[in-house]
């Protein structure tokens, strides 16, 4: 990774990092197959027959469909189980939930948080675009990012540590035509399996090849102008070998029109599938290469009461502040002129190379032996442009900087042209640079023992170890008009100052250069006990043990890069210097789990589950001093029920959060004070088919988090949160002479928020309106969805940059992304 000093036009080389990452995965996709493969070869014939359902006809199509408008408690679930086992739904002692290809599509996700939005229990804030989310689960505190959220493929964690700076697990994946089914687990047994989750753990299962050659090709558009492309195809290799492949390729100038190719990139994945007489392997490989603008505030107007109003000029819905005019720029980054050249088109996402595994055997006497594994090596850097100070007029800029009276000239950059009209509204917004080098590996390998009739006892080994090399530089800010695709404004006062240059206004405020290594090892175990037809019970245990090591060079703050007062755009700047200081971290904890699930009859049942969690702290917190070890404790009950008419699956739940750092100024000095919080809440998913075709589906959060008597924020609500949000979608499925059409539309409500723990800064509650049409004759699908029909301009984050309210003033904040149409046509062989 290159490393600041070179030379002032040059950039991290993609191509040279491309190919890098595309040899290491031959070689490794090379390695694992032989591995798998051959680990097999004495093992058998065929372990079971896939069959294809007909499809042809269209009232087994309409049939299938209705199928699909139910909560599918028959479906086979394998997240949140010991090695990844299968179980139905209807017996599991959690709350999971399950969406199917189809639905997937019906949803139509614009980023893979997106698709979060249909978990209850869940509250995604996708509206910074594909990569970048904040998701927050079930009232546990935080202030952004996705700290308790994992994403997963086929049972295993894409990156271990949840979330990172600028780095959140739902930015490694994208969804396509390859995902068979998304599992959702809250809470239950998350603390035990997997990389011990205690929040959320989305499973993404990719479809598999059967002996029928089978495939999708899709075309899709937007009336923004994205252009999208996806294909899949599956089939035999021989009687018992199977081959899965596809991927998607998109580009766009993205919803809020940046004015150039913003969003564009795509995705390749594959797996072969061995069956044999008494189990499988199967082995994949995915490579991605995606990238999108990095959303953030944008200006608004707020009144007296917090009323939001749109800024002048300014479209919420699709106003962006990154344009031609501020899309290129050089920063410094240290003494002598040592720049680098950024590039806003870069974006925020993720060039990473992936293969993992597989293989699960059964054995006379009981025995069954599950093996997994992942590695993953790549980039996820980030190129943003970051509001910074909000809109003020030119000449209360001037006024803060020409202390002395002298006065002073503004021109835009790029034209040279002079403002004369200082009422000219302008902001400043700062051009991060952020660049991550990551790599991970991920094994889980599991023995289970049927011990007597109806109890099956596992023990299980999971190892992670994982890197990430990081060179920060954040600030840099610039002059901007307040406008969209903002142009640069230069200032120069009378006496000679120059105060800014190019544009810029600021140097880098922080920096990093850092490289971390963490490695987790966890033995678990679990025992589970039908203990009657009806009466099923389990329970888990996990220890677990993190090393953490790292350097990081040193910052001098406060730095004049040129020992020139007169030059004040790099004044007061912050340079790596050198020198370099080391962290190590090394402990162990431990987690545990007890369940039941008692089935009232075959279409319902209850549970109830107690767990203890633990949160390690991750890079970005060893670096910050903070090594304390969160624990949570979560306690569920819930009913599942299923009939020709009506499907429930609801889920109270109570949490009991401990250990949360929070900072405080005690005597002028900045004090951690370790606190927590506790929610309680209920989460639903509800069905209903009144006629044949018809089916309303309703899905709901109520929860009430708030900080606890040891908190500096004692009774407030946790940060960023509403207490109630709901969808409500109704669905209409038609049968036609030459195929079936399906109509639906989704109603959300979002209750209010605060964009702060001191809850000072509101967000009210809002509402939206999404709509949509499939239609399929023979082998085609013909589908248009709208999403935010009505154009609704909720607000999902305040400034969180800024303390205290926003009220009476021009500020920053995040709208949800405005009206939009999707159109696609597919063709199924």
């Amino acid at each position: 990774m290159a490393l600041y000093g070179e030379d002032d036009m040059t950039s991290k080389t993609h191509g040279s990092r491309t190919a890098r990452i595309a040899a290491r995965g031959f070689l490794s996709t090379v390695a694992g197959f032989a591995l798998l493969y051959g680990a097999s070869a004495a093992t058998g014939q065929a372990f079971a027959q896939i069959t294809a359902a007909d499809s042809e006809q269209a009232a087994d199509q309409l049939s299938e469909r209705e199928q699909s408008n139910t909560l599918s408690l028959e479906e086979i679930v394998v997240t949140g189980r010991p090695g990844g086992a299968g179980m139905k739904k209807l017996d599991a002692s959690f709350a999971i939930t399950t969406m199917n290809n189809d639905a997937i599509n019906k949803f139509a996700p614009k980023s893979t948080a997106d698709l979060l939005k249909a978990v209850p229990g869940v509250w995604a804030e996708s509206s910074g675009g594909e990569s970048g989310a904040n998701i927050f689960v079930r009232g546990f505190p935080g202030a952004g990012d996705a700290e308790f959220v994992t994403i997963q493929v086929d049972g295993m964690p894409i990156f271990p540590p949840p979330t990172l700076s600028f780095l959140e697990n739902s930015s490694l994946f994208r969804i396509d035509e390859t995902v068979e089914r998304m599992e959702a687990l809250r809470g239950g047994p998350n603390p035990v399996f997997s990389n011990g989750q205690p929040g959320v753990t989305v499973n993404f299962i990719q479809k598999q090849g059967g002996p029928e050659t089978e495939g999708i090709l899709k075309l899709s558009g937007t009336d923004f102008g994205e252009k999208r492309v996806d294909v899949q195809m599956s089939g035999p290799l021989a009687d018992d070998l199977f081959y899965s492949f596809g991927g998607f390729y998109r580009t766009s100038n993205g919803i809020r029109d940046a004015e150039f190719n913003s969003e564009r990139g795509g995705q390749i994945s594959a797996n072969i599938t061995k069956l044999f007489d008494n189990g499988q392997i199967n082995v994949y490989t995915r490579f991605l290469d995606d990238r999108g603008a990095w959303l953030l505030p944008i200006p608004l107007l707020s009144d007296e009461n917090g009323n939001i109003e749109e800024f002048p000029g300014f479209d919420r819905g699709t106003g962006n502040l990154i344009g031609n005019g501020n899309r290129l720029g050089v920063i410094e980054t240290g003494r002598n002129g040592e720049t680098r050249r950024l590039d806003l088109a870069d974006g925020r996402g993720a060039e990473t190379f992936m293969i993992g595994g597989s293989a699960e055997f059964e054995f006379d006497g009981g025995w069954t032996i599950r093996e997994k594994f992942n590695y993953m090596s790549g980039d996820a850097d980030t190129i943003g442009l970051v509001p910074a100070n909000t809109p003020r007029t030119l000449g209360d800029i001037l006024a803060g900087i020409d202390t002395n009276g002298v006065g002073g000239t503004f021109t835009f950059t790029e034209s040279g042209e002079q403002i004369t009209d200082l009422s000219q509204q302008a902001l400043t917004a700062g051009m991060w640079s952020v660049e991550k080098d990551i790599e991970s590996f991920t094994n889980d390998f599991s023995v289970a023992k049927d011990l007597f009739e109806g109890n099956t006892f596992t023990v299980g080994l999971y190892i992670s170890d994982y890197s990430s090399n990081d060179l920060w530089f954040l600030g840099n800010d610039q002059l901007l008009a307040a406008e969209e695709n903002a142009r640069r404004i230069d200032l120069s006062l009378n006496d000679g100052t120059q105060v800014t240059r190019n544009g810029f206004i600021g140097a880098p405020f922080f920096d990093v250069n850092a490289a971390y290594n963490g490695r987790n090892i966890a033995a678990y175990f679990a025992d589970e006990w039908q203990i009657t037809p009806d009466l099923r019970i389990d329970a888990g245990f996990r220890i677990e043990n993190q090393n953490v090591d790292a350097t990081l060079e040193n910052v001098d703050f406060g730095v004049d890069l040129d020992d020139d007062p007169t030059t004040l755009f790099n004044n007061n700047a912050a340079i790596l210097n050198g020198s370099f200081r080391t962290i190590n971290f090394d402990e162990t904890e431990t987690s545990w789990t007890i369940g039941a699930n008692y089935n009232l009859n075959q279409d319902m049942a209850i549970f109830a589950r107690v767990n203890n969690g633990q949160k390690f702290p991750q890079f970005d917190n060893l670096r910050d001093g903070a090594d304390g070890i969160q624990s949570i404790d979560q306690y569920e009950v819930g009913l599942k029920a299923s009939t020709d008419m009506v499907s429930v699956f609801a889920t109270l739940f109570y949490n009991d959060f401990t250990g949360l750092p929070e900072q405080r100024f005690i005597d002028g000095e900045n004090v951690v004070i370790i606190s927590g919080s506790n929610a309680i809440g209920v989460e639903g998913e509800f069905v209903v088919r009144p006629f044949e075709g018809m089916s309303l589906a309703l899905t709901g959060t109520w929860q009430d988090a708030e900080f606890d008597g040891k908190s500096v924020n004692d009774g407030n609500r946790v940060q960023r949160q509403p207490k109630l949000q709901l969808r409500f979608t109704p669905s209409y499925d038609i049968a036609l002479p030459w195929g079936f059409a399906t109509l639906y539309g989704t109603f959300t409500h979002v209750g209010d928020r605060f964009s702060d723990s001191e809850n000072q800064q509101v967000l009210e509650d809002y509402q939206k309106l999404d709509a949509g049409v499939v239609m399929d004759v023979d082998n085609w699908t013909f589908q248009v969805t709208a999403d935010n029909l009505t154009d609704s301009h909720g607000l999902t984050e305040g400034n969180p940059r800024v303390l205290g309210a926003q009220t009476g003033t021009a500020i920053f904040a995040r709208p949800i992304l405005g009206r939009s149409f999707r159109f696609s046509l597919s063709y199924n062989f």
